[in-house]
């Protein structure tokens, strides 16, 4: 490999043989940052710096150091790029998480949340 390729991420590895992600959004903002990566929005550099410098303000902050953490500090580490970065407004992300909100509060139980059910009236 030459000086100028980055290196591909490599995966995940299995908490003993027990599920990878404990909960679905985790899998989806892993699957976020290598999609954003893949397209360019993001470096795999960035991503690892931004991750780095999330997981060390958790730590600070007195979190445990347990998946649910990691996972927290990726969604934010991810949250910041996208909106520092200039792909998505902070007031963009922020309109997206309200209709969110507002499609599980109006889904009812049981049923798959669609961003359509968060649409004002």
């Amino acid at each position: 490999m030459s000086g100028h390729e980055e290196e591909a991420p490599a995966p995940l590895a299995r908490r003993d043989g027990g599920p990878l992600f404990d909960e679905p959004w985790q899998a989806q903002v892993m699957a976020l940052a290598f999609a954003l990566s893949e397209r360019g929005v993001v470096s795999n550099p960035q991503w690892s710096q931004a991750l780095g410098e999330a997981l060390r303000g958790a730590e600070a902050a007195g979190a445990p150091d347990t998946p649910a953490t990691y996972y927290a500090a990726a969604l934010a580490a991810l949250e910041r790029l996208v909106s520092g970065g200039g792909a998505v407004t902070a007031e963009a992300l922020d309109g997206r998480t309200e209709a969110w909100r507002r499609a599980y509060r109006n889904t009812p139980n049981g049923a798959p949340v669609e961003l359509s059910a968060g649409r004002e009236s």
